[in-house]
């Protein structure tokens, strides 16, 4: 999951509309300045005949079609006068109706506004509120119409797992344990906002939700939930969504955050509990988020108003450009969208960001980071397996896999941007270990972020069906880098991973910088090691987990919840105070499943977005998906 660097946002915004006393600071003046307003506005407001065919003025008869009887009474085209002197007169007489018609109008419109004027302050806001309230029922109305109704998938596994082993069993019920702390804390402190801050015991948000409080770490936890058998709290969660998850706010939020936290975290619920709520949620914000679509090349931007769609881009990305994992991870989400709606505007939406990237040179065959979406070119030459790169190669494999493995562009593409990545970004250290860099205008640099480390999982998760019988190369790939990142954590103090760390010279697997030693309870190195057990079973990954599992509970963990922490080389590490929503979604979602049996969400017949939701294959045979025309 890839979350870009929250830097402050620039660009003004208008001060909302101020209609309490306040606005009107001097009565008598201010209502002067609305009675001329309006008896000017009256004249201007008069019906629009632009809009209008003609006036019904009873003129039919003054233009005639011109018919030259000579010709067998064919109509030439135009148009010949009637009864020229008699019609003059009767011309004038129209002309006279006509301004007689306007002058009542203004009439009644200025005794309008005067009847207007004479009511009281609080009267006149009572109105206000009255229309405003009209509207907005009139939009929940729009908003709310009923989805077609589409047989749900043949879902699989979506509860038990319960290990035989009774010391595997207990390391499950400790990562439930530690969702409950989590959970419970939230409830209590954090209720409805965005994230928790567990030692000041007080909601948190960040730019990525812009000013609302959308209750994202609810959004976010459902699925985890679910499968944990937390089902009062689940309960919960889903009382709140129906009662309170609004998306007409005037706020400014990531497309790329809102579609794999709410939209993921709402498809996903639907799935497991099959309650209508959560897809109809998702279909409404889903909705909010397609203006962002609306620039010359049809690649979104970053950032959307959900009042007012207006779109923009971070200020901080190359150039206005937006970025590749950003707008390339919305494929699963969109297509469920359209398979669950019938409606193929979302599937076309992303099926066009593909065609574009399929036209277009790649240098070395790589894929650049950053995309201006006004004149379609390429931004700086960066390309990254981790930040802003990382989610757009997962959702290639993901959206073949989740086609049921018929989606078949999807794998070339994936497979093409695999084997440049190999050539050009994976080199092994002096000591042994296998890395992914950064590619930097023409520069490899020997540096790899934690958010890397999804990588591992996702070469396992794609060696089956890979070219020239390669599986076995790239599951061993995976293996690899578990490795790496693995000692990543292993050479810390915490035995938590820093958020990036170099491979240069005597320096491997290690943080160099010291704003690249936080650990904000990140799920990815976890992800691999799920993902490298379902695939090998071998006991190592699972080690490996409860020691990250034991790490976290030791060192991130507070009364109030649980917090990242800002140095993991220290003995006393100082809190970043922020639990995360992604820690309830992924990192504990992946430790439970570490820890239970391979029937719990198999991966035959589920797809987890890039924030663990896990979304059901669609196989042609046991849906509708086949006649669906978004799909063909």
């Amino acid at each position: 999951m890839t979350t870009p660097a929250l830097l402050p946002l620039s660009g003004r915004r208008l001060p909302p509309l101020n209609l309490g006393a306040s606005a009107f600071p001097h009565h008598r003046a201010t209502l002067r300045l609305a009675f001329i307003t309006l008896c000017f506005g009256a004249f201007f407001f008069l019906p629009d005949s632009s809009k209008h065919k003609r006036f019904d003025l009873g003129l039919e008869d003054v233009l005639i079609p011109h018919v030259d009887t000579s010709k067998g009474g064919k109509n030439l085209g135009g148009f010949l006068i009637h009864g020229q002197g008699h019609d003059e007169h009767r011309h004038r007489e129209e002309e006279e109706r006509l301004r007689n018609k306007i002058r009542a109008d203004h009439e009644k419109a200025l005794e309008e506004a005067k009847e207007k004027l004479k009511k009281s302050r609080d009267e006149i806001q009572a109105e206000i509120q009255t229309e405003k309230n009209k509207v907005v029922q009139e939009l929940k109305k729009k908003d709310s119409k009923p989805l077609p109704p589409v047989p749900l998938p043949n879902l699989i596994g979506i509860n038990s797992g319960e290990p035989a082993d009774p010391d595997i069993r207990e390391k499950r019920n400790k990562v439930k344990e530690m969702m409950k702390h989590a959970w419970d804390n939230y409830r209590q402190y954090g209720w409805g906002h965005n994230e928790l801050k567990p030692i000041a015991r007080k909601g948190h948000s960040t730019n990525i939700f812009g000013n609302s409080q959308m209750g994202a770490t609810i959004v976010d936890a459902l699925d985890t939930l679910y499968i944990m058998g937390l089902h009062d709290e689940f309960r919960e969660g889903q009382e709140w969504i129906d009662k309170n998850l609004d998306f007409s706010v005037n706020s400014e939020v990531s497309v790329f955050e809102v579609n794999i936290r709410f939209i993921g975290g709402l498809l996903a619920a639907y799935y497991l509990s099959g309650q209508e709520v959560f897809k109809i949620k998702a279909v409404q914000l889903a909705g909010k988020l397609l203006p962002a679509f609306n620039t010359p090349t049809g690649i979104p931007w970053a950032m959307v108003n959900l009042k007012s769609g207006v779109g923009r881009n971070w200020g901080w990305a190359s150039a206005g450009s937006s970025i590749l994992a950003e707008f390339g991870t919305l494929h699963m989400e969109f297509v469920h969208l359209s398979y669950l709606t019938g409606d193929p505007v979302y599937y076309n939406k992303v099926m066009h960001i593909r065609k574009l990237l399929q036209k277009m040179d790649r240098p070395n065959g790589l894929y650049p980071n950053y995309l201006n979406p006004r004149t379609g070119r390429w931004g700086q030459h960066h390309t990254s397996v981790g930040g802003l790169g990382d989610s757009f190669y997962e959702y290639l494999l993901k959206a073949w896999l989740m086609s049921d493995k018929m989606d078949m562009e999807a794998r070339k593409m994936y497979d093409d941007a695999i084997e440049a990545i190999e050539k050009h970004l994976i080199r092994k250290s002096n000591g042994g270990l296998t890395f992914i860099g950064e590619w930097k205008n023409g520069h490899l640099e020997r540096k790899m972020g934690h958010l890397t480390c999804f990588a591992g999982g996702m070469f396992a998760l794609g060696a089956d069906g890979s070219r020239d019988d390669k599986a076995g190369h790239y599951l061993q790939l995976g293996a690899e880098i578990a490795h790496t990142c693995h000692e990543s954590y292993d050479r810390t103090t915490l035995k938590l991973g820093p958020e990036a760390f170099k491979f240069d010279g005597g320096v491997e697997a290690v943080a160099v910088r010291q704003n690249e030693k936080y650990y904000i309870l990140r799920p990815e190195v976890i992800e691999t090691y799920w993902y490298m057990w379902r695939f090998t079973h071998d006991p190592k990954y699972r080690q490996w987990g409860w020691e990250a599992t034991q790490a976290i509970d030791k060192y991130c963990r507070v009364s109030g919840g649980f917090s990242g922490v800002k140095d993991v080389y220290s003995s006393s590490p100082t809190y970043d105070d922020v639990q995360q929503s992604f820690f309830l979604a992924e990192t504990l979602k992946y430790l439970y499943l570490l820890f239970s049996n391979d029937d719990l969400l198999p991966l035959d017949n589920w797809v987890f977005n890039t924030e663990a939701h896990p979304l059901p294959v669609l196989h042609l045979a046991n849906t509708t998906l086949s006649g669906n025309p978004a799909y063909r």
